[in-house]
């Protein structure tokens, strides 16, 4: 059977960059002239959140998903080495865009990913032709019940609440992270590959060590939150803020709030998503994106 020039480029690459001794997995797809769409992943997951959204915009624009250290197939360099921050993440970030001659792009941030792609866009305001906000949080006020369990380690520390957040990485933790706020309708289309798969890559020492320290590092980094709010006011990048409010930890309140500082954003709303919407409902979101990127790059 001959390959048709459009299935090649809907196709996803697979490649490695080196960053500062690091050798780090990402995913590509797309013509390599079109605009750049730049994927930040979030907890618990990988550049494999990325691999349907891909080829559905593949046609005009190159997306490009790199996987952080520590997570998916890239180095786990040892704690001693690599700061397993969120300041770290955002200079690998900004340093694979380097490595991979990128200047001007638009920016998905969901879950950590926002995080660390806003700490990016404050750093590189230049480059930034868009924000897609996807289940990122950056209110306190805003922030959902799910937030207890780390809110009480913060604010007593003890090895009894710590072994709470340690007992959240786990299969069980990350199947809970993926399908745990949906209805039963909703979770029938998120496949179990997400955590049956990338558990096995996580379950190593230094890699669980990590992802209960970034929990642990969520409370220096509400310091932040204004910050983020600051640039969002000044520079006032185009933004389309695509929502699953089934969502323990950022539920619709924490969308809504970005309209604060954007009111100029267009705010979609899929009601009966959560936090893995990509997942669950690609075909409705798949739409808004691409008026958005149209709209971004013209």
């Amino acid at each position: 059977m001959q390959v048709t020039e459009r299935q090649q480029v809907a196709a996803i690459r697979h490649g490695w960059a080196e960053v500062d001794g690091l050798r780090l997995f990402y995913r590509e797809a797309g013509p390599p002239d079109a605009p750049v769409l730049l994927l930040p992943h979030g907890y618990p997951c990988s550049s494999f959140q990325f691999r349907n959204l891909m080829p559905a915009l593949a046609d005009r624009w190159r997306t490009i998903a790199p996987d952080f250290p520590g997570f998916g197939y890239s180095d786990t360099p040892a704690m001693e080495r690599f700061g397993y921050d969120f300041d770290a993440f955002a200079a690998v970030l900004d340093r694979f865009a380097g490595a991979l001659h990128l200047d001007r792009y638009a920016l998905w941030l969901h879950d950590y990913g926002s995080q660390i792609g806003l700490r990016h866009a404050i750093a590189r305001p230049e480059r930034i032709a868009g924000l897609i906000i996807q289940n990122g949080d950056i209110y306190e006020d805003a922030l959902g019940p799910k937030y207890a369990a780390i809110r009480a380690y913060w604010q007593d520390p003890t090895p009894a609440r710590r072994a709470v957040l340690e007992a959240a990485v786990s299969e069980d933790g990350f199947r809970h992270e993926f399908i745990g706020e949906v209805s039963e309708a909703v979770a029938a289309r998120i496949p179990p590959d997400l955590w049956k798969l990338h558990w096995p890559l996580m379950d190593t020492p230094v890699r669980r060590a990590v992802s209960v320290r970034l929990m642990e590092g969520l409370q220096a980094n509400l310091g932040w939150f204004p910050r983020y709010q600051e640039y969002l006011r000044q520079h006032r990048p185009p933004a389309l803020i695509l929502w699953g409010p089934q969502d323990g930890y950022m539920p619709e309140p924490a969308a809504r709030a970005y309209l604060r500082d954007l009111p100029d954003a267009t705010l979609h709303m899929l009601e009966d998503a959560g936090h893995w919407l990509l997942e669950s409902h690609l075909e409705a979101a798949i739409p808004p994106i691409r008026d958005f990127l149209d709209r971004a790059f013209r």
